[in-house]
């Protein structure tokens, strides 16, 4: 009974090793066959090849239908190492154009996880990138040689117009934070990285397809898996129309060869974007194919700073381009009305002249001190309304207002233009000075220089402009922006927003009736294109530590339905009337006539040959 018992045992013992055996084999079985990707990917790759393919990127077009930028194919060498056998290294090296170290070298960083985190073996993978047609058709003479070696037709960037570099942007390699930030890329995918190539990266991209191929024991794609009837095709992405006009444009990179700053035109009624202007800037051109390292690093090395888009990144004191928002504010505050005067004795009397002035009558109402450019006028005004404790209960009270009509009106903050790296610019708030005087104790004496445009006030040129176009629409403005259409999709609503001031209109036309005789007897007469077109206008002259003061103008035309505002910056090129007045008359003329006076051509070609460059840059950066 014993032995019975122990057999009968042991039968249990050795049939419950037999279960387990067979339940951990099944178990594996299932995680090898089921869960397990990368034998997944080993028994796919045996009987498929998935062949990705890229959609075409949206091509760009100008406000008026040029084309500025398609495509046109190129081609990458892609790896399935699991399938590579011994085969003529140097031959393969040769009919690519490279040495063995160049390929060792290619091998590595494909091999690498962390420069290639979707690596593996079963899977193709980038070994080579941009073979233009001729070394493809080497290597698909050859290709029957290379085992694991496949071709991936793909596009790059092409440009019918050597302009725009700053606002077009560039496409260039995904890196890995973008690769683990969006499962969209992988190693050899490109990607916007600048301008609306970036901005506009979701749009022009497009989706990508697949083909699904099917493959002999040996490796050998026998053709479409299931007819095609698991093949993605390709989505291209959207085609995008700028409001930019590429001859106003070209035109405007002309006049600013050989200068440092800016030009910024925009349509008042849209707020579209016509030009803009970045100097210097390049050839977008130059930043595809294989040159792409050579010329970027180039570019990085100017010392101007060709990759710097100073229309919206470039921040600068306004200077008397600023004095139109003080007069507003006054005016809207009570502080002043139409009607009324203040002295100036070549200065601003109370601080003993200073800021100074130049000549002209004294006393003087709002019309006439926006026409003369009146220092001594604005730095009344600041003093009256930061010192008005029958309307406000403190300094910083009356400031704090003073600054929420500044940013109503554009200011302190990024305006929201469809293009990277905008910045904000600076307008202070109370607790600033309050902060930098170490006592709330101050007044508009200690600060009076912000009311003509200087001390800590900066602005982009993109601000500027966008104030001309809200003066001329006597209230409002909306968002600028560079993209007009995309095609199958609307804009963005942010863009079709009006944004009120909370001005009044009739103090826009005081300040409206005060640029228009800037024009004609002030300080911008150099920019009176009657009977053309009524120009309205404010020069400034911003002060610049590190150098020439640079010379600003900001205006509108026609003065009434008005169609362009304007807004120029040349860093260094000292009084408003000097450069940046010529430009912008230049500017307006290839805009309203298409082209330019013989009486001007004189002008043109002095400002076309003219060099402002200052022999050590700095950089301006936001002080915020």
């Amino acid at each position: 009974m014993n032995k019975y018992n122990a057999l009968a045992k042991r039968k249990q013992v050795i049939a419950a090793g037999v279960v387990i055996a067979g339940l951990v084999y099944l178990v594996q079985l299932f995680n090898l066959q089921i869960l397990s990707p990368q034998y997944r990917d080993y028994a796919d790759s045996n009987a498929f090849l998935r062949r990705t393919l890229y959609p075409s990127r949206g091509a760009i077009y100008d406000r008026k239908g040029n084309l500025l930028v398609y495509n046109r194919p190129t081609y990458d060498v892609m790896m399935v190492v699991r399938e590579m056998k011994q085969f003529d290294t140097l031959d393969f090296c040769g009919t690519l154009n490279i040495d063995m170290n160049r390929f060792h070298s290619l091998n590595a960083d494909m091999r690498d996880r962390r420069k290639n985190p979707g690596y593996s073996t079963y899977t193709p993978q980038l070994f080579m990138s941009q073979l233009d047609v001729e070394e493809y058709g080497l290597l698909q003479e050859k290709l029957y040689k290379f085992p694991g070696i496949y071709i991936q037709n793909r596009t790059e960037r092409q440009y019918n117009y050597p302009n725009m570099g700053l606002i077009l942007g560039y496409v260039a390699e995904v890196d890995k934070n973008k690769m683990v930030a969006d499962p969209y890329y992988v190693r050899g995918d490109y990607v916007g990285k600048s301008g609306i190539e970036l901005s506009h990266e979701e749009d022009l991209r497009g989706e990508k397809g697949v083909e699904v191929l099917l493959r002999d024991a040996h490796g050998r794609v026998q053709g479409r898996y299931d007819d095609g009837k698991q093949d993605k095709a390709p989505k291209s992405g959207k085609d995008l129309t700028l409001s930019i006009d590429i001859d106003l444009q070209a035109y405007g990179e002309l006049l600013m060869q050989n200068k440092v700053g800016s030009i910024v035109m925009i349509e008042p009624a849209t707020g579209e974007i016509l030009c803009m202007v970045s100097a210097p800037t390049y050839d977008p051109a130059l930043l595809t194919g294989k040159a792409f390292g050579t010329n970027y690093r180039q570019l990085e090395a100017n010392p101007y700073k060709a990759l710097f888009n100073r229309s919206i990144a470039g921040t600068y004191p306004p200077g008397s381009t600023f004095k139109p928002t003080q007069g507003l504010i006054f005016l809207q505050e009570g502080i002043i009305t139409p009607e009324t005067r203040y002295s100036c004795f070549g200065g601003y009397p109370p601080l003993g002249g200073r800021p100074g002035c130049h000549g002209h009558a004294s006393p003087l109402a709002i019309q006439y001190a926006l026409a003369t450019s009146c220092n001594s006028f604005f730095s009344y005004g600041l003093n009256g309304m930061l010192g008005n404790r029958t309307k406000y209960s403190s300094t910083s009270g009356a400031f704090d207002v003073w600054r929420d009509h500044m940013v109503n009106m554009g200011f302190g903050y990024p305006l929201g233009v469809d293009l990277p790296s905008e910045k904000s610019g600076f307008i202070p708030n109370s607790k600033f000075y309050t902060n930098v005087f170490k006592t709330d104790r101050w007044v508009a004496h200690n600060i009076i220089s912000i009311a003509i445009g200087q001390g800590e006030i900066l602005a982009t040129p993109l601000q500027i402009a966008n104030l001309g176009a809200t003066i001329a629409n006597r209230g409002y403005y909306y968002t600028p922006h560079v993209v007009r259409e995309r095609k199958g999709a609307s804009l963005d609503a942010a863009f079709t927003t009006r944004h009120e001031t909370g001005i009044n209109r009739e103090h826009y036309e005081v300040t409206v009736a005060g640029m228009a005789d800037a024009v004609t007897i002030g300080t911008c007469r150099g920019i009176n294109l009657a009977p053309l077109v009524d120009v309205c206008g404010k020069t400034g002259t911003s002060e610049n530590p590190h150098g020439d003061d640079h010379s600003i103008f900001m205006g509108f035309a026609p003065k009434d339905n008005p169609q362009i505002a304007i807004a120029v910056v040349v860093e260094n090129g000292r009084f408003g009337a000097t450069n940046a007045v010529p430009i912008a008359r230049l500017m307006m003329q290839k805009f309203f006539s298409g082209e330019i006076p013989e009486s001007d051509k004189w002008l043109e070609t002095s400002i076309i040959n003219r060099v402002i460059l200052p022999y050590t840059y700095t950089r301006n950066m936001p002080a915020n």
